[in-house]
Parts: structure tokens; C-alpha cells; sequence
């Protein structure tokens, strides 16, 4: 069943922007049988507060580890196992809030192509998940100085990071 626009139903537009309607065009591009990208916002908020919920708790047993001085987490030896760990912590954060600021652009730009929409919007879920697992997991077996083999992942998902950045800064640009 196509929704209709507030327009239609004899509102006004969109509360949040009364004066230009914003929320009339998502509504029309619906009502129209086309992908208005209601899914993707709904995956990328999703993924978005879950995984901040879970950096978040991850930074705070680092913290935890920190303050209590456990051994294996502070000693010297365990050096590059901290840095992974922190840096898996840190893009894990960042890429949370990137997943909620995606999923407003969507909204924010209704004429985005699907096709190429959605493969930025998977290119960032891929992004979110290998980024941050390949920190975490290069620090869990660490050789001498040098990190694990699953710190190969992190190159990975930075280029699927790139990749969805390109396609959303040309997406808004369109």
C-alpha cells in the first residue's frame, strides 16, 4: 500500500521543516513504488547505537584492565596488544556514529540512486564490522612486536570505508 505525503493527507509538510516540505519528498518517492531507503535507515541505526553500545563497553573493561593493572593488558611485552586493542576501541566508536550520521543522509537525499546507495551502505556495514575486528583481533595473538595475523582485516575494511565514503560524498553531490 503506497503511503502518502502529508501534502495529500492536508498537512502541511514536514513538522521539522515546515517551510520547504522535506519530509513530503520521501513520501512522494514511496507513493511512487521507489526505494526510499527506509531500510538502510533503519539497518544503519540499528547498527549504529548497537555498536556504539558495544565499543563503549569494550572501552570501559580497557579502562577497567588499566586501572586494576592486569599484567597481560600493561606489561611491556603487551604493548602492541593495548595499541590494537585501543585502536580497535576507537574506530569501532567513530564508525557507530558514522552508521547513525549515514542513515540520516539517506533521509537527507531521497533522489540517491538505489543501487549505488545500497552498495555504500553495505560497503560501511562491511567497513564496521572488519575495521575494528581486525585491530581487535591482531591483539588477542601478538608475535614479539608485531601484531596477529587478523590485523590483515583492517585494510580490508578500510577500503570498504573509503569505497562508501566516495559513493555518499558523489550520492549527496548528485
Amino acid at each position: 500500500m503506497a503511503r502518502k505525503t502529508r501534502q495529500q493527507q492536508g498537512g502541511d509538510g514536514d513538522a521539522a521543516h515546515p517551510s520547504t516540505g522535506a519530509g513530503d519528498e520521501v513520501g512522494v518517492v514511496e507513493a511512487q513504488g521507489g526505494d526510499g531507503g527506509a531500510a538502510d535507515q533503519r539497518l544503519h541505526l540499528k547498527a549504529g547505537w548497537w555498536s556504539l553500545l558495544i565499543f563503549l563497553m569494550l572501552g570501559g573493561v580497557l579502562e577497567a584492565m588499566h586501572g586494576f593493572k592486569v599484567g597481560w593488558y600493561l606489561d611491556v611485552d603487551s604493548e602492541i596488544r593495548r595499541t590494537m586493542w585501543t585502536l580497535a576501541h576507537a574506530h569501532g566508536a567513530l564508525l557507530a556514529l558514522v552508521h547513525v550520521v549515514f542513515a540520516v543522509t539517506i533521509r537527507a537525499t531521497p533522489g540517491w540512486a538505489s543501487p549505488r546507495r545500497r552498495l555504500a551502505s553495505r560497503c560501511l556495514i562491511a567497513a564496521g564490522v572488519l575495521l575494528p575486528a581486525g585491530f581487535f583481533l591482531g591483539g588477542i595473538f601478538t608475535y614479539g612486536g608485531d601484531p596477529g595475523l587478523g590485523v590483515f582485516l583492517a585494510p580490508v575494511g578500510a577500503l570498504a570505508l573509503f569505497v562508501a565514503v566516495f559513493l555518499t560524498a558523489r550520492g549527496v553531490s548528485a
